[in-house]
Formats: structure tokens, C-alpha cells, sequence
């Protein structure tokens, strides 16, 4: 394995992107190198895999290819002694930075969506995640290997864990679990923390009941934001954060309740849903309607079918652009009250730079 994954693993909200000719040539190349520098550094290769001079050598590698192909557009910023020298290694790749991940999630293996939701079962099988020795391969999503992954085997200090849009009784993860594994993390000490979102499904009919699961989630679980998903919809069909009869009582209750930052996957289209619903048209016209609110957009709006590039208003109908010509359209200033989230979004530019 690479220290530095660019694969076709997923966050689990998007079919794992298949790894293209360029991409196996760079995990030829950079496993070579490991190899290779592990034995002029006169240690195992495990060892060195595990150190900073492993992921200097697996970015240079990556960055040789793509160079290769012409392309001049971005590389990963390191310099070439980094792949040999520790010192210039922890110069380019260590820190102590406050690291805070807000786009995890888990799953309950024991629920009972297993029964109510076996589509998403056969889901989780063509993840990579779910190839981590257990004999049940949900079992590889489950609050214990999450702890390992999330808090710790790597540098995060805060999280926050989501949801996927579906009903609570065909939702992989409970409020009550969520809530546990906030418990464990709190445990562990050293400052580690977890937040909880809410799913709220306001299309999802009736909506009084939905906000009236919003007042629960206020109630019993103390929970950090609300998570909703406009492409998501009962038939299908999904909605519009200023949609007046869904989306605006939805918000207009997340205010009302005090709960102020609202997450919307946007971008990351699902198989068989509707695009219509995945641009970022209207994230600026609502926060420019509730300045009091935080709009947090998970993905930024990218979209895994559009190539990205320099922003061009004119040509706006898809992925990031949709974001940023909707807050140019409404006024929406830098440092408001929109964010773009970069987790996958990131993730997925790393395989073109």
C-alpha cells in the first residue's frame, strides 16, 4: 500500500471513480521508488512506507508522471531531497496543525436497515473500505474501525459524523449510535471530539413531522449542524433550499431552534437521481435571504463528470462554477456565510493537479 493514496476509494455519497492509465502508472512508479529508497536509506520498506520520507517519495513520483504528460498546471509543492532526507521531509510534509475533518461517516452493522434497506448492503460491497479482513464486510464500517481509521491512525483531532439521506428506519446509522461513538471519541482523551449532524429529509412528507424530528435532535442529542441533501427526494424528485412549501420552513426551523450551521451536499451526483438538484443556483439567494444563517456545501458543487478549471461565468451550468457565480449573482462577500467543504472535492483533484 501507499502512504499517500489517489485510488478509487469513497467517502460512501459517490461510486468509487474507476483509477485511470495515468494514475496506475504512478502507483507503479512511486512503488518502485519506496523500494528503491528504502534500500539506500538502509531501512525495511514497511518503515520507511510509514515515515514522511515514504509520502515525499510518493508525491515526486506523482508529480514525475504527471509532468510526463505535459501537464503544467499544479504539482504537489515539495523539494526533490525530501524523498531521501528527513529533515527536509518534515519541513515539507509535518506540522502540528489543529486538523478537523467534517465529512466522516459509520455505519451500525447490527441495524436494523439490514432488513428495511438491503440495497445499500450490496452498496457497501463495492467500496474498497470494505476490504479490512472482517468476515462480514459491513463489520469494516463500524464504529470500532472508525475510531482506528478516523482518530487513531491518523492526525484528526476534531470530526464531525454524517449521515446519507434515507429514513430513520432505513438509515445505516441511528442517532443513538452516532451518539455512542461520540462517546468514544470523548474517551479517548487528548482533546478528541466529535459533532453530530441531523439528517433532515424536508421533502420527505409530511413536513410537519419532519420538524418535528428536528426539535428531537435538539432535545436528546445535542447535535452541532443539520445535514441535508437537495438531490435526494422520496420519487426521486429533489428541492431547492429557497423552495417556499420545503425548503425555506426547513430553514426557517434550523433558525427558529438555534442551530444556525446547515450542511447541504451539493455536487456528487447520485446513481439514478436527478441532477437538477445538485448546482449550487440556490445556496446564494437563501444566504442572502438569512445572512444569520451558515451554509456549509459540502463538495463545493463539484461534480465528478466535469472536468474543473479557471472560473468562466459564462459557462456555469455545472460543478464548482455553480457555486461561485450563485454567490457573485447575490451579493454573497467572502467570509459571510457560505463555505465550500473540501474534503472529497480535494481528494478527487488530487488525481489531476
Amino acid at each position: 500500500r501507499l502512504p499517500i493514496k489517489i485510488d478509487s476509494t469513497s467517502n460512501g455519497e459517490y461510486r468509487p471513480l474507476p483509477v485511470p492509465k495515468l494514475l496506475r502508472k504512478a502507483h507503479d512508479l512511486a512503488n518502485r521508488r519506496l523500494t528503491e529508497n528504502a534500500r539506500r536509506t538502509g531501512i525495511s520498506r514497511r518503515a520507511f512506507v510509514n515515515g514522511l520520507c515514504g509520502a515525499a517519495t510518493t508525491l515526486a513520483a506523482f508529480n514525475t508522471v504527471f509532468a510526463a504528460r505535459g501537464n503544467l498546471g499544479g504539482r504537489f509543492a515539495l523539494p526533490a531531497e525530501a524523498a531521501l532526507d528527513m529533515a527536509a521531509a518534515e519541513d515539507s510534509l509535518a506540522g502540528d496543525e489543529f486538523i478537523f475533518d467534517v465529512q466522516t461517516h459509520l455505519i451500525e452493522p447490527k441495524g436494523g436497515w439490514r432488513q428495511s434497506n438491503p440495497g445499500f448492503e450490496r452498496i457497501l460491497r463495492w467500496w474498497p473500505q470494505g476490504d479490512c479482513g472482517e468476515s462480514d464486510p459491513v463489520d469494516c464500517y463500524s464504529a470500532a474501525h472508525y475510531l482506528k481509521e478516523v482518530f487513531h491512525d491518523s492526525d484528526t483531532t476534531m470530526a464531525v459524523l454524517s449521515f446519507i439521506p434515507a429514513p430513520a428506519d432505513r438509515n445505516p446509522l441511528s442517532m443513538a449510535e452516532a451518539a455512542r461513538t461520540r462517546d468514544l471519541v470523548a474517551a479517548l482523551g487528548n482533546g478528541r471530539r466529535l459533532l453530530l449532524h441531523a439528517m433532515v429529509l424536508p421533502n420527505l412528507p409530511p413536513l410537519e413531522s419532519q420538524l418535528k424530528r428536528m426539535e428531537q435532535a435538539i432535545e436528546n442529542w445535542d447535535i452541532a449542524a443539520w445535514k441535508v441533501y437537495t438531490q435526494w427526494g422520496p420519487r426521486g424528485i429533489g428541492w431547492a433550499l429557497d423552495d417556499e412549501d420545503v425548503g425555506i420552513p426547513f430553514i426557517e426551523k434550523a433558525r427558529a431552534l438555534g442551530v444556525h450551521n446547515i450542511c447541504i451536499h451539493k455536487g456528487l451526483t447520485f446513481p439514478r437521481l436527478s441532477p437538477k438538484f445538485t448546482d449550487c443556483a440556490d445556496v446564494g439567494r437563501v444566504a442572502r435571504r438569512f445572512p444569520d444563517m451558515n451554509f456549509i456545501v459540502y463538495h463545493s458543487g463539484l461534480e465528478t463528470d466535469t472536468r474543473e478549471g479557471a472560473y468562466d461565468p459564462d459557462n456555469a451550468a455545472r460543478g464548482v462554477n455553480t457555486l461561485i457565480k450563485s454567490l457573485a449573482d447575490n451579493g454573497i462577500a467572502p467570509n459571510s456565510n457560505v463555505y465550500a467543504e473540501l474534503g472529497s472535492t480535494w481528494r478527487i483533484l488530487m488525481r489531476d493537479p
